[in-house]
C-alpha cells in the first residue's frame, strides 16, 4: 500500500531544514566547534533573574512541568528570529534540531505546537510586557549618550501609533469598524538610541489622544507628535509638568498674534511668531501663549506650522525637532518587515499581546546586542545575519565583525546602461 504523505509547512521551514542538513558536512573541522551556539549565546543577553521576578509576579508557572514561560520566550523569539510563519513551521524547525535544544538554552526538546499554542493562549502576555521593559531600561543607559539629528540636550520622544489590520471573523474582540478588525501599537519612541520607552496596545477604534492620559511625563523633555494629538487641554497639561511638545496646528486654528521674531528666510523659516488662542473653548483649555512657527521644507517645498511652548530654542531646531518624528515611521516599518506583527499565530487577545511583546523583547534585544558588542552594522543586518547560521556554532562577535557592508564602494558590472541614440 503505497502512502501520499501531505506537505503543511512553509517554504522557509522547508529551507531552514535543508540548510541544517547540508550545513553539518561543512561545519566539520571548524576551528568553531568549541563555541557555543549562536541562539545560546544570544540568551546571554537576556537578564534570567529579572525575567524570573516577572514570571513569579503573574505565576506564570503555576502547575508547569515541562514547558515553562522561558521555554515559550525562546521559542517565540525563535520564531521571531527565523521568520516563521506559524506555530507549525516552529515546532517542525524546531523538531529537526531537536538534539541542539538542550545547548541552545531549552529546558525542554520536545516542543509540540499544541504545547506552545496552549502557553501563548493562557499565560499571561504581562509577563513578557514587564521583562521588555526591563529590557528598555538596560538598553537606555546604554543609549544614553547616543546623538541624534538634532543637538539637544534634554531628552526628546515621538508619540504616535501604526495600525495592524486583523480579520473581525478570527479576531471578534479587535473592533475597528463595522467590518473590520485591528489593533493599535501607540508607541513613545526615544530619540537616543531609537528605543521603544513606552507602548500600549488597543483595539483599533481607540482614539491616539486619548493615549496622552497615560504617559509619565518627564519634566524637561520633548515630545514631538503629529496634529492628530491636538487636544489643547492635554497639552496644557503637559506645561503644567514643566515638559515641552512640538506638533503641528491644524488649518483652521483661531489664533491672534502677540509677537513676532526675527528669523532667516534662507533656512526654510516663514514665521516666528507668539500667538493666544482666541476660539471659546480653546482659549478656556490652553490660557497661556503659545509658539507659532512656519517653515517651508526645501527638499519637498511643503509648509508646515508648528505649535510649541518652548520660546528658548531657535526656530530652526523646533523645525529639525519635527523632522526627527520620521523615526518613529522607519521604527514601524522596521519591525513590520522583520518581525512577526502583521501575522499572528494566536486568535485570542493574550496571544496576540504575547506575541508583540516577544516582538518588542527581541528588537531591543538586538539594539542591546549592538551596543555591547560595539557593532557597525544597522539592527536589519544583524537580524539577517544571525537568521541563518542561528543553531551553529559560531562566535557571534566574530560572526557580526566579519559581516561587511556589501553594498559599500560596490558598483555592479550587469547594471544595464541608457544610451542616448
Amino acid at each position: 500500500m503505497v502512502y501520499k504523505a501531505k506537505i503543511d509547512f512553509s517554504i522557509s521551514t522547508l529551507l531552514f531544514v535543508l540548510f541544517d542538513l547540508t550545513s553539518v558536512s561543512n561545519r566539520k573541522g571548524s576551528s568553531m566547534n568549541s563555541d557555543r551556539f549562536v541562539f545560546s549565546q544570544l540568551s546571554d543577553f537576556l537578564p534570567r533573574y529579572e525575567f524570573n521576578k516577572c514570571v513569579a509576579r503573574y505565576r506564570g508557572n503555576w502547575r508547569v512541568r515541562t514547558f515553562s514561560c522561558y521555554d515559550q520566550l525562546l521559542a517565540m523569539m525563535f520564531a521571531q528570529l527565523t521568520g516563521q510563519e506559524s506555530l507549525r513551521d516552529t515546532a517542525i524547525s524546531l523538531g529537526t534540531v531537536r538534539n541542539k535544544l538542550f545547548h541552545a538554552g531549552f529546558r525542554n526538546n520536545d516542543i509540540a505546537k499544541s504545547t506552545l499554542a496552549d502557553a501563548n493562549e493562557n499565560r499571561d502576555w504581562r509577563i513578557y510586557a514587564d521583562f521588555a521593559q526591563v529590557l528598555i531600561g538596560h538598553a537606555r543607559l546604554l543609549y544614553r549618550n547616543e546623538p541624534f539629528a538634532v543637538e539637544l540636550e534634554q531628552p526628546a520622544y515621538v508619540f504616535d501609533s501604526t495600525t495592524v489590520d486583523l480579520c473581525l471573523s478570527l479576531f471578534p474582540w479587535a473592533k475597528f469598524r463595522h467590518r473590520k478588525g485591528a489593533v493599535k501599537l501607540h508607541t513613545l519612541l526615544d530619540l537616543r538610541g531609537n528605543l521603544p520607552c513606552y507602548i500600549q496596545i488597543t483595539n483599533g477604534n481607540v482614539h491616539d489622544v486619548n493615549l496622552l492620559d497615560d504617559l509619565v511625563v518627564e519634566p524637561g523633555a520633548f515630545y514631538i507628535m503629529d496634529r492628530g494629538y491636538t487636544d489643547f487641554e492635554r497639552l496644557y497639561r503637559l506645561s503644567r509638568q514643566a515638559a515641552f511638545y512640538v506638533i503641528r496646528a491644524k488649518f483652521n486654528l483661531g489664533y491672534s498674534v502677540r509677537d513676532s521674531r526675527t528669523f532667516d528666510r534662507s533656512t526654510g523659516l516663514r514665521n516666528d511668531q507668539t500667538i493666544v488662542l482666541d476660539g471659546y473653548q480653546t482659549s478656556r483649555d490652553y490660557p497661556q501663549p503659545l509658539r507659532r512657527i512656519s517653515y517651508i521644507d526645501v527638499e519637498t517645498e511643503k509648509r508646515y506650522i508648528y505649535l510649541t511652548n518652548n520660546f528658548s530654542l531657535p526656530a530652526l531646531t523646533i523645525a529639525q525637532l519635527y523632522k526627527a518624528r520620521w523615526e518613529i515611521e522607519l521604527f514601524f516599518k522596521w519591525i513590520k518587515q522583520n518581525l512577526r506583527i502583521k501575522a499572528f499565530y494566536g486568535y485570542s487577545d493574550n496571544a496576540v499581546r504575547t506575541q508583540i511583546w516577544i516582538a518588542v523583547i527581541t528588537y531591543v534585544l538586538l539594539a542591546i546586542i549592538k551596543a555591547e558588542l560595539k557593532c557597525v552594522l544597522s539592527l536589519g543586518e544583524i537580524i539577517q545575519t544571525l537568521r541563518t547560521p542561528i543553531l551553529d556554532k559560531v562566535n557571534i562577535k566574530q560572526l557580526l565583525s566579519n559581516n561587511k557592508k556589501i553594498n559599500d564602494g560596490f558598483t555592479s558590472n550587469n547594471q544595464l546602461l541608457l544610451l542616448d541614440f
